[in-house]
């Protein structure tokens, strides 16, 4: 492994955070694994309300919190917390706001039904990610996204963080999983993209943002995809390899850190 590599690692579940499977499990192991080979890391995740803080010891992080982000015109407050999982040197940072991640589920009811403003959660997700990174000083060489909450981080990185210095030198990672949601996001998705700066002709393939346009729009931004699960959907894996992008085939649930070891090192040597 680089040692000279610093990852971002921007996931929608954490195990112990959130129950296991595929991606919760991957983010919770995967970053101890690049850690372990020497390179830095840092962990997001949206604080769902779900999350018990006093039992996995959540802390609020003072000097991070208190930003003011507005989506959709609105002021919503940034509030940063974070935890150690134990068992593990590592750290996970939470992005907290009581608007969106004060109820008790992730990004759906008891009933299974989505909610309304999962599209303003993403949104404040991503730029709360950002943000934070900003105020930690850190500048990461890889920012490693999985799955379809994280999906916007790309383009913010492309057209709205590019100039930072933070942020000027660095390659995207997009892990594909499968693990649709049903239907579309709320179709104001492009609407409120520009208005946070993103140009209209910027934002292609999400007049109707189902779970295959999203991630079709997250690889457009990438650098490198990476098939999180041994089958993904067939209309997304035929973009993926028209794309020319570089591509991490499904690595198994075992042995596959030095696999995503030298697939970050061949990605910094370009």
């Amino acid at each position: 492994m680089n040692n000279n590599a610093k990852i971002l690692y921007v996931c929608q579940e954490v195990v112990p955070y959130l129950p296991e499977n595929d991606i919760s499990t991957l983010c919770r192991y995967l970053p101890q694994a690049m850690q372990e080979r020497g390179a830095e890391i840092r962990i997001f995740m949206p604080r769902w309300g779900c999350i018990n803080e006093r039992r996995n010891q959540l802390h609020e992080v003072i000097r991070l919190s208190g930003m003011n982000l507005i989506i959709d015109d609105t002021d919503h407050q940034l509030i940063i917390k974070v935890a150690s999982i134990p068992s593990a040197r590592v750290q996970v940072y939470f992005i907290d706001n009581d608007d969106f991640f004060k109820r008790k589920a992730t990004w759906a009811d008891a009933e299974g039904k989505y909610f309304e403003d999962n599209e303003e959660r993403a949104i404040f997700f991503a730029r709360g990610v950002l943000e934070t990174v900003k105020k930690l000083r850190w500048a990461p060489n890889i920012v490693h996204c999985h799955d379809w909450f994280t999906a916007i981080v790309p383009v913010y990185l492309r057209k709205i963080f590019h100039n930072d210095p933070i942020f000027r030198d660095l390659k995207i990672v997009v892990s594909v999983y499968d693990d649709p949601f049903p239907g579309e996001l709320n179709a104001d998705l492009s609407a409120k993209l520009v208005q946070e700066g993103i140009k209209k002709e910027d934002l292609g393939g999400l007049e109707v943002p189902d779970y295959t346009n999203l991630m079709k729009f997250a690889v457009q931004y990438a650098d490198a995809v990476v098939m999180g699960s041994p089958e993904v959907d067939p209309e997304l894996r035929e973009f993926i390899e028209k794309s020319g992008k570089p591509v991490l085939p499904f690595a198994g649930k075992e042995n596959y850190e030095d696999v995503y070891a030298e697939f970050y090192d061949k990605l910094l040597e370009k």
